[in-house]
C-alpha cells in the first residue's frame, strides 16, 4: 500500500505550516568553516545519509553508527535499507544506503568535521567523485538552519534528484508533521507541497523493488527482498501443552521430522519454540526452555534441507535468544515485544539480527482477562501500544531496518478484534506511517493458525480442524498487505499465498489509468 497517497490533509495543513517556518526558519548562514558565529544550540535535529559499496557494507553502517554515537550524535530514528544501483560512475558494486534523524550538540562544521573523520577513520581515501567508498556521510539537514560556506552545503544540493536518498529520508518521516524543525526541513523542499511532494514528482513508493532500488532487509550474511513474495512460516512447538500440537514434537526425532517436512511442502521460515503462549499457559524457566531448545535447533540448523531457511527462536527471554542466536537462530521472535525482560531489546540489539515485535497486553496468564480485553479502536490501539515498544527498541539501538512487526492475532485480543485486525491490515500499515514511515513499511507477520476465533467463527471445536478457516484468514492478510504468515499447515498455506501472490501481482501490473 502506498501510504504517501493517504496525505493529502497532511498536505493541505503542510501548505500553511510551510509559510510559519518559511518565516521562523533560520536564515541562510554564508560562512567560511571557522566563522565565530556558527550556531552552537543545546541540541540540533540533523539528518545523516549513510552509503557503502566496498567490503561488507552492513558492517560499515554498524560501525559509522557507533562511531557517530561516541562523536555525540545520537541516533534517534533510523530509515530502512536501500541497495541500490550506483549512480553516475556506474561501473561499481551496488550500494546499500539509509539515513538516520538524530540530535547533537555540535556546531554544524564541527558536525562535518566528525563525520569526515569517521570517514577517514574506516578507510576513506580521495578518489573518484562518486566511485566506490566503504562509507559515506552527507549532513541532509542541520536543524532548521539552511548552510552555505565554502565546504558545507545544507540541506544537500543533490537530495532532490536522488532517488537512493529521498526514498530514506521519506522513511525518518511520519504523515503527520510532528514538530517545527520537520515542518521546516518540507519547507526547504523544492517543490510547494513538501518533502512529500518531491518524493512523488521524482517517481515515488513505485520506484521501489524496480531494479536499482530495492528495501531491504539483512538476514544472516543477506539480504531480503521481502515484497517479490508472501513467506510462509512453518510452526515448531517443542512444547507439552501449547494449545494445538502440544506434545507432538518434543524429541529430537519427532522434531526433526516434522521440520523436514514443512521445508519440502515449501516453508521458508521454521519458528522454533519451547515455551507455550497460550492463554493461561504458565512459565517455564530459561534453563528448562533452553534444555527443550537447543537440542532441536542444533540438529535443525544442521539439516541440509535448511539451508537457505530462515529460522526463528520464539522466545521472551533475553538468555534463551542470545543462546539461540549463537546456534545459529536467524531472528527473535519476542510475543512480547520486550515487556517480559527487561533486558531482551539491549540484547537484541547487541545481538544485531532482525526482530518480530508482537503486541500483547499482560502475559500468557493474564493476556486473555477482562481487563486486557477493553479496546475503544483496536487496530489504533494496538498501534499506538506496539509503537511505543518498538520506538524503545530503536532508541535502545536496534534500527527499523531489522523490525517485523505482528498485530498479535489470539493474545490479548476477543474474537470482534481478531476480525478487525484482519481486515484492517491497511489501516494498521497507514496508522503506523503516521509516526514513522520506516517502520510502516517494516513486513508484517500474521499469526492466525487454528486459533480460537477460527473455532468461534466456524464453529470448530479442535484446533486440528481449523485449517480451513486459517487458509481463509491467511487469504484475508495476504491481501490486505501480510508480509509472513505464521502456520501449522504449510502445505495448503504455500498454496493459498501463491494464489494471493499471484493476484497482487495481476493488480500491480494494471496501469492505473485502467483501474475503476
Amino acid at each position: 500500500m502506498n501510504i504517501v497517497k493517504q496525505l493529502v490533509p497532511t498536505v493541505k495543513r503542510l501548505n500553511d505550516v510551510t509559510k510559519y517556518c518559511r518565516a521562523s526558519c533560520s536564515s541562510f548562514i554564508h560562512s567560511s568553516p571557522n566563522f565565530s558565529a556558527q550556531v552552537h544550540s543545546p541540541d540540533q535535529e540533523v539528518v545523516i545519509a549513510l552509503g557503502s559499496n566496498v567490503g561488507d557494507r552492513l558492517h560499515n553502517f554498524n560501525e559509522a553508527l557507533q562511531l557517530m554515537r561516541k562523536s555525540g550524535i545520537h541516533i534517534t530514528r533510523h530509515a530502512y535499507l536501500y541497495e541500490t544501483a550506483p549512480a553516475y560512475v556506474t561501473d561499481q558494486p551496488n550500494f546499500l544506503n539509509s539515513a538516520v534523524r538524530a540530535v547533537t550538540q555540535l556546531g554544524p562544521h564541527e558536525l562535518l568535521g566528525a563525520l569526515k573523520k569517521i570517514e577517514k577513520d574506516m578507510g576513506r581515501t580521495d578518489g573518484i567523485r562518486y566511485g566506490p567508498r566503504p562509507i559515506d556521510l552527507d549532513i541532509l539537514f542541520y536543524g532548521k538552519q539552511r548552510i552555505t560556506s565554502e565546504i558545507l552545503l545544507v540541506p544537500h544540493e543533490r537530495i532532490w534528484e536522488r532517488p537512493f536518498v529521498m526514498a530514506p529520508l521519506m522513511d525518518l518521516l511520519g504523515s503527520s508533521i510532528d514538530s517545527d524543525t520537520v515542518s521546516c526541513w518540507h519547507s526547504f523542499s523544492n517543490h510547494s507541497d513538501g518533502l512529500f511532494d518531491s518524493w512523488e514528482k521524482l517517481g515515488g513508493e513505485p520506484l521501489i523493488g524496480k531494479e536499482g532500488l530495492k528495501r531491504v532487509l539483512p538476514i544472516g550474511n543477506g539480504f531480503w527482498n521481502w515484497s517479490t513474495r508472501t513467506s510462509v512460516m512453518g510452526i515448531l512447538n517443542l512444547t507439552p501443552d501449547s494449545f494445538s500440537d502440544g506434545g507432538k514434537y518434543q524429541s529430537v526425532e519427532a522434531a526433526i521430522s516434522q521440520v523436514r517436512s514443512m521445508i519440502s511442502e515449501g516453508a521458508d521460515m521454521i519458528d522454533i519454540g519451547a515455551q507455550s503462549t497460550r492463554p493461561m499457559a504458565s512459565r517455564i524457566s530459561v534453563q528448562q526452555e533452553l534444555d527443550r531448545l537447543i537440542p532441536v535447533l542444533e540438529a535443525v540448523i544442521g539439516l541440509p534441507e535448511a539451508e537457505g531457511k530462515i529460522v526463528c527462536v520464539d522466545t521472551f527471554y533475553s538468555e534463551v535468544a542470545e543462546e539461540a542466536v549463537s546456534k545459529g537462530a536467524h531472528i527473535v521472535n519476542d510475543v512480547s515485544a520486550g515487556q517480559l525482560d527487561s533486558n531482551m531489546l539491549k540484547v537484541v540489539a547487541d545481538l544485531k539480527v532482525p526482530y518480530i515485535a508482537m503486541h500483547m497486553r499482560g502475559d500468557p496468564s493474564t493476556m486473555q482477562n477482562s481487563e486486557n480485553l477493553q479496546y475503544d479502536n483496536v487496530c489504533k490501539l494496538v498501534v499506538s501500544e506496539l509503537y511505543s515498544k518498538v520506538r524503545e527498541a530503536e532508541i535502545l539501538g536496534i534500527p527499523a531496518w531489522r523490525m517485523i512487526i505482528d498485530p498479535g492475532l489470539g493474545l490479548s485480543k476477543n474474537c470482534e478484534h481478531n476480525l478487525e485486525i484482519l481486515m484492517g491490515l491497511p489501516n494498521i500499515q497507514a496508522e503506523i506511517g503516521r509516526r514513522s514511515l520506516a517502520l510502516s513499511h517494516a513486513p508484517i507477520l500474521i499469526r492466525p493458525s487454528r486459533k480460537k476465533f477460527l473455532g468461534e467463527v466456524c464453529n470448530r471445536t479442535a484446533a486440528t480442524e481449523r485449517d480451513a478457516a486459517t487458509v481463509a484468514s491467511v487469504t484475508a492478510a495476504v491481501l490486505g498487505g501480510a508480509n509472513i504468515v505464521r502456520v501449522h499447515n504449510v502445505r495448503d498455506n504455500v498454496d493459498a499465498v501463491k494464489l494471493c501472490d499471484a493476484m497482487l501481482r495481476q493488480r500491480r501490473s494494471i496501469p492505473p489509468s485502467n483501474k475503476k
